[in-house]
């Protein structure tokens, strides 16, 4: 496809995707996720045709307008979605395949000053939660999920869930069911729970010498390690 058929199938994309969009007219003053994709796509030709300097002021402008900083150099993929999109930041190796989600916030940067390739590829249909940042050349793999607000430096698979910080992956093989922010799990309230519970079976044992304490702290164990080995997997 050419440069005014991209853009204006992201235009089409939000449109037909976003319940939040009642008219056409919303596009001029509602949605700069839109607008700075379609003048990324602008700047990325100018960029890739030699005329760096003025992509990169094509970009400026845009991210004066928008408070949506992307990278000329960046690779961009079909139907990339931006949401609300205020405090994006997307750096220069960045990778983006086709049909993407990336709510506000999110910050694909790097970790490193070297050159080369120093920062993350997003694979096809993944969903990148609000605040969100995903740093270093690492691979965010088809239909993942990234948790609002979590810190990802280390590669996620394909249609898994990762959250936290570090995040850490809480669910693989799920591809196609929908994000739901809300829906997922606080893994450092299940840690604090069960730390609470310990100590509650622990004094228990001091008070009283009693075999079914014994049988709940062993039980408690195996729900302990099963959690463990949830979280390295």
């Amino acid at each position: 496809m050419g440069l005014f058929s991209d853009i204006k199938e992201d235009f089409a994309n939000a449109y037909n995707n976003d319940p939040a969009l009642n008219s056409r007219m919303d596009f001029l003053f509602n949605y700069p996720g839109v607008w700075a994709i379609a003048w990324y796509r602008i700047a990325h030709k100018l960029h890739t045709n030699n005329f760096k300097r003025f992509a990169r002021i094509i970009m400026g402008l845009n991210q004066i307008l928008t408070n949506i900083d992307i990278h000329p150099a960046a690779q961009i993929g079909r139907r990339v979605f931006i949401d609300h999109g205020i405090g994006v930041v997307i750096g220069e190796t960045t990778i983006i395949e086709e049909d993407v989600l990336i709510y506000q916030g999110v910050t694909l940067g790097g970790v490193s000053l070297v050159q080369g390739k120093r920062h993350p590829t997003i694979k096809k249909g993944a969903v990148i939660g609000a605040g969100a940042k995903v740093l270093g050349n690492i691979v965010i793999g088809e239909y993942a999920k990234i948790g609002a607000n979590s810190v990802v430096v280390k590669p996620v698979p394909d249609c898994s869930t990762a959250i936290g910080i570090p995040a850490s992956v809480i669910e693989k093989g799920r591809c196609k069911d929908p994000f739901m922010h809300n829906m997922l799990p606080d893994i450092n309230k299940e840690m604090f729970e069960y730390l609470l519970k310990r100590v509650a079976i622990l004094e228990h044992i001091l008070v009283e010498d009693n075999k079914g304490v014994l049988e709940k702290d062993l039980e408690l164990e195996q729900i302990y390690e099963s959690f463990i080995k949830a979280m390295k997997n």
